[in-house]
């Protein structure tokens, strides 16, 4: 092999490429050029240099027909930062609807703490132990261990790619955090005193209660679209952010009325805000933080004496289709997940409702028991 050059259309640059052979695209350029009559001292000096990396160009090409099936990995094929390779591996490898590889990237650099450099060599088994810890601490639940099954993912294939010879993370477990107190949610009878109080904020609130009544999280209902909502029958169709399915939902009559009316408000207003509005999403919402502001303020107007986050909104909608009997794939189905595995670990009760209504169910005898009587003496009775 050997690096051939042409004259551009203009002919004013040589453009170099590949010579493979006389086929059809064995002619692939290399992405360089170089001037014909260079007149500038800068014009020289890129000639120059293009040469000498043509020259390094042309040795590295024939090292790597000398490496195949050898197992060898050239140098000139790994990153010296290996932030590049985590980058390309997780943009070459992102599935539809899942975030976990790409922020596992971004939780690797936020633990480099501003660093933009990461050289192979730093990464060992103490290394990837700290990191792990870092994600145990900043989250809780699967979280950490889905971020670090990922980076994980990637080190192996680093490892396979020739950066190390086995891969330092491999011995390192990934781990859930167990959350140190349980979240909250609503009640059936919250619901309801919730309807009850005064709205202040229609976007945020009808957005929080079109929530309670369809398990959407606050990523989706953000991007539900006018288009997603079937005329006919009021039946969303939306593509679960995380899960990458198509979600359909027949609409509560609540949710329904919400639906209803804010078209109404649209189709009232002139045409060209109806195209306007029609063709954007049906909730404009602020930050997750924000709408959280807002509810909180709700939830203390409402006199509800819990600590309400928009999470607790699917969380509620799970609870309550359980307590009405609602067998858990069905609920599953609901939540857009493909089995119960989160239904059954994540959403559910952890707590009964009724404590005595529970105890009570025990068997008890009509009478008390003897041992359990007091005679005139303030004495336990005697069989």
């Amino acid at each position: 092999m050997k690096i051939g050059k042409r004259k551009s259309d203009k002919g004013d640059r040589y453009i170099y490429y590949y010579d493979l052979g006389r086929d059809k695209g064995q002619r692939p350029q290399t992405g360089d050029y170089t001037w014909v009559k260079p007149k500038t001292p800068a014009e020289r000096q890129h000639n120059k240099v293009t040469l000498e990396l043509l020259k390094v160009k042309e040795s590295n090409y024939v090292v790597d027909q000398q490496a195949i099936g050898t197992g060898y990995v050239p140098p000139h094929r790994l990153k010296a930062n290996f932030l590049d390779f985590y980058a390309e591996y997780a943009k070459d490898n992102a599935t539809p609807g899942n975030r976990h590889l790409s922020n596992s990237l971004t939780q690797l650099q936020l633990f480099l703490d501003g660093k933009n450099q990461l050289a192979p060599i730093a990464i060992n088994e103490d290394f990837c132990k700290r990191f792990r810890a870092y994600l145990k601490k900043k989250f809780t639940g699967d979280t950490p261990s889905n971020y670090f099954s990922r980076f994980k993912q990637v080190l192996k294939a680093a490892a396979k790619a020739g950066y190390f010879k086995d891969s330092p993370a491999e011995e390192v477990a990934a781990q859930s955090t167990t959350s140190k107190r349980l979240k909250n949610f609503l009640e059936a009878e919250d619901y309801v005193q919730l309807l009850q109080a005064p709205i202040t904020n229609y976007e945020v609130q009808e957005a929080f209660i079109f929530c309670i009544y369809t398990g959407l999280r606050f990523v989706d209902i953000g991007r539900v679209l006018w288009t997603d909502i079937a005329n006919d029958t009021l039946t969303t169709r939306i593509i679960q952010k995380k899960t990458g399915f198509p979600l359909v939902l027949a609409l509560h009559p609540i949710a329904k009325g919400i639906i209803v009316k804010r078209l109404k408000t649209i189709m009232d207003g002139p045409e060209e805000f109806r195209q306007k509005k029609l063709a954007s999403t049906i909730f404009a919402l602020p930050s997750a933080n924000g709408c959280n502001k807002i509810l909180k303020t709700w939830m203390e107007r409402a006199g509800l004496q819990k600590s309400i986050t928009w999470s607790c909104a699917r969380l509620s909608f799970s609870i309550l289709l359980q307590d009405a009997r609602v067998d858990n794939a069905t609920v599953a189905l609901l939540l857009g997940h493909t089995t119960t595995h989160y239904v059954n670990k994540t959403y559910k009760r952890h707590r009964p409702k009724d404590q005595m209504e529970n105890i009570g169910k025990l068997p008890s005898p009509e009478v008390s028991p003897y041992f359990l009587l007091i005679d005139q003496t303030g004495m336990p009775a005697t069989n």
